[in-house]
C-alpha cells in the first residue's frame, strides 16, 4: 500500500478485506485492538458498533522485561560457552574426577604391551630407539618376543610375513623421525598386499611438537595416505582404547596397515615426565605462575585416570560376506558353464575361512584354477585342477570366469585378457579392486563385495552333487600345461655361454625341497623364472611382495616366516641385485637363531631391466653389477657360504647347503653364478 498508516479500521467481521487508513505509522509496530467507535473519514461518518482496529503498538513493561531477559540470557550464554571451552580445553572435569597417581612407577608402555598380549601378539619387530623403549621392555616382560633387525624396513616386512602366515596382526615398533620414514616402502607394500600390520611409532613430547625437538616431523601426514587408521595418543588413558581400535581396523573389511604415534611423554613414568616438563618450584611473576599452572595442567591431563581398569580384549572384527541371493545367482551361472576358469588372488587366503577349507571347496568344484600371489601352493605340488601355463589362451576360450580375489590390473592386462562373451563373477572385499578397470575393458555379470574364501566355500556347497566341470575342458588345459612344462624342462638343458643355466638350477632345487619348505621370492629375472619352475609345497608356503613389486622383501619375509613356522625349511630366492637390500639381516638370523637358506642367482646385473634397455637404447648403463663373493660376505655375519658355479654338481651343492643348515643350525647362502638364457625373452618390467 504506498503509504504508512497510523490507524486502520478492519471490517467489523475481523476480515482483511475492508481496511481504511487514516494516518502514518509502521505496520511492523502495530497491534490489533478491539474498539466500539464512530470514525470520521473525509466527508462521511461510518458508525461501527464493534470493530478491530490496527493501531500503533505502545511499549509496555512486559516488553522491557523481555528485552532484559534476552540480554541476560545472551550474556550468560557467552560466559557459559567461554567457561565450557576452558573446561573442555584443559580437561578440567576429567582431571577433577580422576586421580593422578604421581608416585606410581607404571608407564604407558605397559598398557601397550597388555593390549598386544591380549590380542595374541607373539612377536614385535623393531630397531630400538629411546622413544619406544618402554613398549619394548614391557612387551618382553609379558612374554612377547622382541626381534630387532638391522633396518626398520626389515622389521615391517617381517611383520607383514607374520600377518600373512598367522592370520593375525603383525607388529613393528620403530623410533620417531627417520625410524618411521625408513618404513614407508614396506608400509605401502603391506597396503597394496592387504596385510594387517600395526606400525608403532615414537614421537616428540606433545609440548615440544613443532618446536624443534629431536626427530620431530609431521609423521601423521606421511602415514595417512598409507594406512587405514592413524592416531596420535595424547594422554595415557587413551592408550588402551586406541590400540584396541587400531588392531580391529587392521583386520576389518579389506585388511591393511594401521599406525599409532606415541609421543614420548605418554610412555614414560610420571616422575620422569614431570622432571622433563620443567615447572619452576617457586613462581614469582604472574606470567610464571600462569606458565606453571599450564604445565601442571598438561601433566595432570597426561596421567589422570591412567591406571583405571580398562578392557584389553579384542574388539569384534567386521568382515563382509556375500548374501545368499548373490551366491544363488552365481550357482545358477556356474551350473550351466561348459568352460569355467577360476583365477585366485592373495585375498582368498584371508581369515576367517581356513585355507584347507578353501582347498577342499576348490577340489569339490573341479574347475580349472590359476593361482597367483599368496594362493600359490594352495592345491599342493600336483593337482588335477591347477594350471600354471598358458593362462591367456584358457581365458580366451572360457565361458565363465571367476575372479576370486584376482584384480584386473597390470597382472591381467587391465581386464583386456577377459573375453567379452564370458560371464564374469568378481569377488573382492575391496570395492575399488572389485571394479578395477571395469569401465574400460570388462564388465562383471555378478559382482560380490565379500570374503573370497567364504564365497567359494558356499558356492561349492550349493553345487555339490549337482555339477561336474566338463572333463574334456580340464583335459584340454592339462595337455597345454604339460606341453609348456615340457618345453621349460628342455630349456633347462641348454648350456649358456658362461656359468650355469638358471632354469636348470631351479629345476634341481624343485627336486630337493622338502614338504614343509617355505619359499620367499625377492628379485626380478631369477625370481620370475622360479615362479614358473619351482612348485610351492602347500597352502601359505609362498611369499612374494605382491602388486607393488617391491625389491628388498626377502630378509624380513624370511625372518617372519621362520618365526611363524620354526620347523619349516625357509628358502629365499634372491636376485643378486635384491640381495643388496637385506644382506645384513643374516646377522639378525644369527643373533635370533632363525636360520634360513638363501639361493642367490648371481648374473652380475639388473637383468630384467637390461633386457629391454640394451636393445631399445643401446646401453647397459646403471644395469651392471659384479660377480661379488656374497658367500664370503655372509660368513662375516655369522652364516655359512657355498659357491656354486660351472663344473659343480648342482644337486650336491644344494644338498651341502641343506646339510649345513640342519647340522649347524646356521643360515646358509648359496652364491650361484648364472648365465643368460632365452627363458624370459620378451618379458617386460613396466
Amino acid at each position: 500500500m504506498g503509504h504508512r498508516p497510523t490507524l486502520a479500521v478492519i471490517d467489523a467481521d475481523g476480515n482483511d478485506g475492508d481496511v481504511k487508513f487514516v494516518s502514518e505509522f509502521s505496520q511492523e509496530d502495530a497491534q490489533v485492538v478491539d474498539v466500539s467507535v464512530a470514525v470520521q473519514h473525509t466527508h462521511t461518518y461510518t458508525h461501527i458498533h464493534s470493530a478491530r482496529v490496527l493501531a500503533p503498538r505502545q511499549p509496555d513493561r512486559m516488553d522491557e522485561s523481555l528485552s532484559s531477559l534476552i540480554a541476560i540470557f545472551a550474556s550468560t550464554s557467552v560466559i557459559g560457552l567461554g567457561i565450557g571451552f576452558i573446561l573442555s580445553k584443559f580437561h578440567l572435569p576429567y582431571i577433577w574426577l580422576h586421580k593422578v597417581e604421581s608416585e606410581s612407577k607404571h608407564h604407558g608402555g605397559e598398557l601397550v604391551a597388555e593390549v598386544l598380549k591380549s590380542h595374541g601378539i607373539q612377536h614385535i619387530f623393531t630397531l630400538p630407539g629411546g622413544h619406544i623403549s618402554p613398549i619394548i621392555v614391557a612387551a618382553e616382560k609379558l612374554g612377547i618376543r622382541i626381534v630387532d633387525t638391522r633396518h626398520e624396513v626389515t622389521a615391517v616386512f617381517a611383520a607383514d610375513a607374520v600377518a600373512r602366515l598367522s592370520g593375525s596382526v603383525g607388529v613393528a615398533a620403530v623410533t620417531a623421525g627417520p625410524g618411521l620414514t625408513n618404513t614407508i616402502t614396506a608400509v605401502k607394500n603391506a597396503q597394496m598386499a592387504e596385510s594387517p600390520i600395526l606400525i608403532i611409532g615414537g614421537a616428540a613430547a606433545g609440548l615440544l611438537k613443532g618446536r624443534g625437538a629431536l626427530q620431530d616431523i609431521d609423521q601423521m601426514s606421511l602415514f595417512k595416505p598409507l594406512c587405514k587408521f592413524c592416531a596420535s595418543v595424547t594422554c595415557v588413558r587413551d592408550i588402551i582404547p586406541t590400540v584396541r581400535q587400531a588392531l580391529q581396523v587392521a583386520q576389518s573389511d579389506t585388511p591393511g596397515p594401521v599406525f599409532i604415534e606415541f609421543p614420548i611423554d605418554v610412555l614414560y613414568p610420571y616422575n620422569m615426565v614431570a622432571r622433563e616438563v620443567g615447572m619452576k618450584g617457586e613462581a614469582k611473576s604472574v606470567m610464571q605462575k600462569i606458565v606453571n599452572w599450564y604445565l601442571g595442567n598438561y601433566l595432570d591431563n597426561l596421567f589422570a585416570g591412567a591406571w583405571d581398569p580398562r578392557d584389553t580384549k579384542p574388539l569384534r572384527v567386521s568382515i563382509p560376506f556375500a548374501s545368499p541371493e548373490l551366491v544363488n545367482q552365481c550357482i545358477e551361472i556356474v551350473s550351466k558353464a561348459k568352460k569355467p576358469v577360476i583365477l585366485l588372488g592373495s585375498q582368498a587366503t584371508l581369515p576367517p575361512t581356513p585355507v584347507q577349507d578353501l582347498r577342499r571347496a576348490l577340489e569339490s568344484l573341479g574347475i580349472p584354477c590359476f593361482l597367483g600371489g599368496m594362493t600359490r601352493g594352495l592345491l599342493g605340488t600336483k593337482s588335477a585342477i591347477q594350471m600354471r601355463q598358458r593362462r591367456r589362451e584358457a581365458l580366451k576360450e572360457a565361458d565363465v570366469v571367476i575372479l576370486a580375489g584376482a584384480v584386473c590390473d597390470f597382472r591381467l592386462s587391465y581386464g583386456r585378457t577377459l573375453p567379452r562373451s564370458a560371464k564374469i563373477i568378481a569377488i573382492n572385499r575391496n570395492r575399488e579392486q572389485l571394479y578395477k578397470n571395469s569401465d574400460m575393458f570388462w564388465k562383471p555379470r555378478v559382482s560380490v563385495l565379500g570374503d573370497v574364501a567364504t564365497f567359494i566355500r558356499d558356492l561349492a556347497a550349493g553345487l555339490s552333487g549337482g555339477y561336474q566341470c566338463d572333463p574334456e575342458w580340464v583335459a584340454t588345459l592339462r595337455e597345454r600345461d604339460n606341453t609348456k612344462e615340457a618345453a621349460n624342462t628342455k630349456m633347462g638343458e641348454e648350456e649358456p655361454e658362461i656359468h650355469l643355466n638358471p632354469v636348470k638350477v631351479l629345476q634341481e632345487l624343485e627336486e630337493l625341497l622338502p614338504p614343509h619348505a617355505i619359499l620367499v621370492a625377492d628379485g626380478g629375472d631369477f625370481v620370475a623364472t622360479a615362479a614358473y619352475t619351482v612348485r610351492p609345497r602347500g597352502p601359505l608356503t609362498w611369499l612374494d611382495p605382491g602388486a607393488f613389486g617391491t625389491l628388498g622383501v626377502g630378509g624380513g619375509f624370511a625372518l617372519g616366516a621362520k618365526l611363524c613356522r620354526p620347523e619349516a625349511e625357509v628358502w629365499i630366492i634372491y636376485g643378486d641385485g635384491s640381495l643388496g637390500y637385506s644382506l645384513s639381516e643374516f646377522d639378525t638370523y644369527t643373533r635370533h637363531k632363525t636360520p634360513v637358506i638363501a639361493l642367490v642367482g648371481n648374473d652380475a646385473g639388473w637383468t630384467q631391466i637390461a633386457r629391454e634397455q640394451i636393445p631399445t637404447f643401446g646401453s647397459s648403463v646403471g644395469c651392471d653389477l659384479a660377480h661379488c663373493d656374497y658367500h664370503k660376505a655372509v660368513e662375516g655375519l655369522g652364516g655359512r657360504g657355498v659357491l656354486l658355479g660351472r663344473g659343480d654338481n648342482i644337486k650336491d651343492k644344494l644338498q651341502e647347503a641343506q646339510r649345513l643348515y640342519k647340522e649347524e643350525s646356521v643360515s646358509v647362502l648359496v652364491n650361484t653364478l648364472i648365465g643368460k638364457t632365452k627363458f624370459r625373452e620378451g618379458s617386460i618390467s613396466v
